[in-house]
This record gives structure tokens, C-alpha cells and sequence, in this order.
């Protein structure tokens, strides 16, 4: 067995922390909980889980607080993760077998990200990487920190999944609340972006943010950055900048620049379907719209193989074919697609049935 500590960093999280810090006592980890100053009660909560408690002073430095937590482990090997991630699931005998097979790589846990406070059949997975030795790694980057090469700082290693699911409930809040988010991390990525220009990283955060409150216009600007950067398609995040950029010129009326931006590259996205579907919407928004081509997207993904990760995009996909059956003029099709769609659950399938029952 190789000894594993779980290092934790967290403000003011009295509702997320013992959702968090509970199922791990079920493991034999070393638990760390590193504190940047909280007002509420939540370090008073975490001393039920663990004795190893420790304050941090916040100095607008995620990363510092992260390789803080980790010089507080006692043991070589951390998993890092986050106030409101819970675990449900771990193979502990997979676990130390994938360690073994890969002592300098970075292990990849599975988080399913769910939308709202509560959960439902539909959430979004991603592999991300948080499993390492510390004395080989570390953290880089004021916020939206990355693992990095200790010694070199270079965030190219071999990656390699484990099997550890955690559940991930989004951010909530207000749109004002949001705004505000999205201004402080858009600080901290500023100071980053004049470090390092050439960083396509920064600029695809900045449009996260802007993202985040509807801000179209400037997530376009700044999506439009990072892709004239360099690219590694090695980084999860490179293919959902794809799908987030598209969104933002569909929304910002530039369908036909998206289309000239990613069909040169559409063959390294292509085996993703959250892109297949972006495309598909993409070709029912440009001028004339393309119907058919959009539903050679959707088709092609609801082909696509079940992945390990459980993610579902078949409502998504169902009801790209319905809209593009209805522009075709074939109601009783696109009727029978919305609601193999609705059937799922997708809101926006059960709207269009209701607004069409209505007529």
C-alpha cells in the first residue's frame, strides 16, 4: 500500500466541507485541510475529520496555497482536491496498481460535474489530473493553477487515469455574485497574461470568466487570443475552449468565422461529442443555414461509443436532429427526435414539443 495524503484548500466552506472530508475517512488517507481565512465555521466543521488543520494567509495565490498544503503532507504521494468535490467511488486495489505501473506520471480522477445544487441524470465528466509526488511536482500560476514539473516548471507529463469519481457541484450564485467572481479571477489572469503573453492559458481563462455572466463579446475576444496562441491538444482544456468559442460567435453573430476557424482542424476534435455537437449547432446558425451537414454531426454522435467517463450527449444530440428535420419541413421526424430527446429529460426538447403543441 503506498501512502497517500488528500490535500485540501478552502474559504468559508461550512456547506461543502464535510460533504468533502467524510467519505474520505472511509480510506486510510492522511487528510490536510489548509485554511485562507475563513469567517464562518468552517475549520471548526473540518476538526471532525482530521487533526491536521492549518491557516494560510491568502496573498491572491491559488498556487501558493496549493504547494503550501502539500509541504504539510507527510507523505510523498498527494491527491488534491477541492472543498466541493465529493468522493463516491474508489477502487483502492485498482488504485495502487495504476501507481505502480506509472510512479512518474500524474493520476487523473474522474469529476462529474453537475449543474445547479442538486443533482440529476445529467452531468458533464472530465479527467482531471491531481494525483502526483510531490517532490516531482508542484503548482504554477496565481489561479486556475496547473500541475508542473518541480524542477523545470513544464506542464507536459504522462498522464494516467485511476479509479477515483468524485461528484462536483458547479458554481452557484447570482449573476451579481458572478460578475464579481468573474472580476477577481480576471485580475489575477491579467497579471498572469502580462508574464506571459505567449501563455494560451491566461486568455482562455479570462474568456471562462467572461463566459460565466453571459458576456459574449469579450469571451469571444479573448477565446480568439489563446486560439491564435500555441496549442497543445494534449490539454483537456484546448477542446472545450473549441466548444465555448464556437458558442461565443454563434452568439455574437460571427457563425461563419468559427466555421473557417476549426474546419482546418476539425479532425483534431473530431472524437469529441460535446465538439460534434457545437458543430452541428454551428451549421444551423450560419447564413444559409445547413441543415443536412448539421445532422451529419448529430448522427455522428450519437454513433460514438459509450465512454468510461458516462457521459451522456445523446439529448443533446436527438434534438439537433429534431431541429434540423423541422427546418427540412419533415414535422412527424423531427416530432418523434424531440421527444426521444424530452424522454431524457432535455429541457430544451420538452420546450420545443410544447411550443409545437401549442400551434
Amino acid at each position: 500500500m503506498i501512502p497517500i495524503s488528500v490535500c485540501i484548500i478552502g474559504k468559508n466552506e461550512e456547506k461543502n466541507i464535510e460533504k468533502c472530508l467524510e467519505p474520505l475517512t472511509h480510506y486510510p488517507f492522511e487528510i490536510i485541510y489548509v485554511d485562507t481565512g475563513s469567517t464562518d465555521r468552517t475549520k471548526e466543521l473540518a476538526t471532525k475529520y482530521t487533526d491536521n488543520i492549518y491557516d494560510f494567509e491568502w496573498i491572491g495565490d491559488f498556487s501558493a496555497a496549493r504547494n503550501f498544503s502539500l509541504s504539510k503532507a507527510s507523505h510523498n504521494y498527494v491527491l488534491v482536491l477541492d472543498c466541493d468535490e465529493y468522493l463516491t467511488d474508489l477502487d483502492l486495489n485498482g488504485l495502487f496498481a495504476a501507481m505502480d505501473a506509472h510512479p512518474l506520471g500524474v493520476g487523473q480522477i474522474l469529476r462529474k460535474s453537475y449543474l445547479g445544487e442538486s443533482k440529476s441524470d445529467s452531468f458533464s465528466p472530465e479527467r482531471i489530473d491531481r494525483l502526483f509526488h510531490k517532490r516531482k511536482y508542484h503548482y504554477i500560476f496565481l489561479i486556475h493553477e496547473q500541475i508542473a514539473n518541480i524542477r523545470t516548471d513544464d506542464t507536459r507529463y504522462e498522464r494516467y487515469e485511476i479509479p477515483l469519481v468524485v461528484d462536483h457541484v458547479g458554481y452557484v450564485g447570482n449573476m451579481d455574485e458572478k460578475r464579481i467572481k468573474a472580476e477577481r479571477n480576471n485580475a489575477l489572469l491579467f497579471k498572469e497574461m502580462e508574464r506571459d503573453p505567449t501563455e494560451s492559458y491566461f486568455p482562455f481563462q479570462v474568456a471562462q470568466s467572461y463566459n460565466l455572466i453571459d458576456d459574449y463579446e469579450n469571451a469571444y475576444i479573448y477565446y480568439k487570443k489563446a486560439f491564435e496562441l500555441p496549442l497543445n491538444l494534449d490539454n483537456l482544456w484546448v477542446h472545450v475552449m473549441a466548444c465555448n468559442f464556437i458558442n461565443a460567435c454563434i452568439q455574437t453573430d460571427r457563425a461563419e468565422e468559427a466555421l473557417a476557424l476549426y474546419t482546418p482542424v476539425y479532425d483534431d476534435y473530431a472524437g469529441s461529442p460535446d465538439f460534434l455537437c457545437a458543430m452541428g449547432t454551428l451549421y444551423l446558425n450560419i447564413t444559409p443555414s445547413q441543415p443536412l451537414k448539421a445532422m451529419m454531426e448529430f448522427v455522428k454522435v450519437l454513433q460514438l461509443p459509450s465512454t468510461a467517463e458516462g457521459g451522456d450527449y445523446s439529448p443533446t444530440a436527438l434534438y439537433g436532429m429534431g431541429f434540423c428535420n423541422e427546418q427540412l419541413g419533415n414535422f412527424p421526424a423531427a416530432i418523434d427526435f424531440y421527444q426521444k430527446s424530452a424522454a431524457k429529460e432535455y429541457e430544451p426538447a420538452i420546450e420545443r414539443l410544447t411550443a409545437l403543441s401549442a400551434r
